[in-house]
């Protein structure tokens, strides 16, 4: 069985946990996120799971601390990866946000991962201007594998999105 693995990114918002839950229903499903360990961390000192703008900044700030120190995001992702690969699972979906951390990643994976990037339509709402954060505002300045436009009737998003994996991962065979 052929693995696959998928760097997700998008707008804060833009609907990639809900594609990764419907995915889920088609296929054996990994989802993490290079934040997590972040976020653990973060608890630690008083972030309570908000996700306001002044939260995701805290947040990315305290990311690129660490990456700084010990790239340690990387690290905990890759050890994701590692066991990703022992186990029955199909699809290893990796949330990363910044740019560099995302090549990091794909590199660490030997150009195994693919990239894609979701956008959001109509039903998102989408507030123009920037969140704050590089992790956020600089989304669109990687050159990703895939584009998702994320822009139809929730009622037909599973069918299309499942589709659309179906498509990437014959490709990647």
């Amino acid at each position: 069985m052929k693995k696959h693995v998928i760097v997700i990114n998008g707008p804060g918002g833009v609907g990639k946990d809900t594609l990764c839950a419907m995915a889920a229903k088609h296929f054996k499903v990994k989802n993490v996120s290079s934040i997590t360990p972040i976020k653990e961390i973060a608890a630690l000192c008083g972030w309570g799971g908000e996700k306001t703008d002044r939260a995701r900044k805290f947040l990315a700030d305290l990311k690129a601390l660490t990456v700084a120190y010990n790239d340690y995001p990387t690290k905990w992702i890759a050890k994701e990866y590692e066991d990703f690969l022992l186990s029955d699972e199909e699809i290893m979906f990796v949330h990363i946000r910044e740019g560099e951390e995302i090549r990091k990643f794909v590199e660490a994976t030997n150009g195994e991962a693919i990239t894609l990037l979701v956008r959001g339509g109509r039903r998102f709402h989408h507030r123009g201007g920037a969140y704050g954060n590089a992790a956020d505002d600089d989304v669109e300045k990687y050159r990703y594998d895939y584009v998702f436009y994320n822009d139809r009737p929730l009622a037909d998003t599973e069918r299309v999105f499942v589709s659309f994996l179906n498509r990437i991962t014959k490709e990647h065979q």
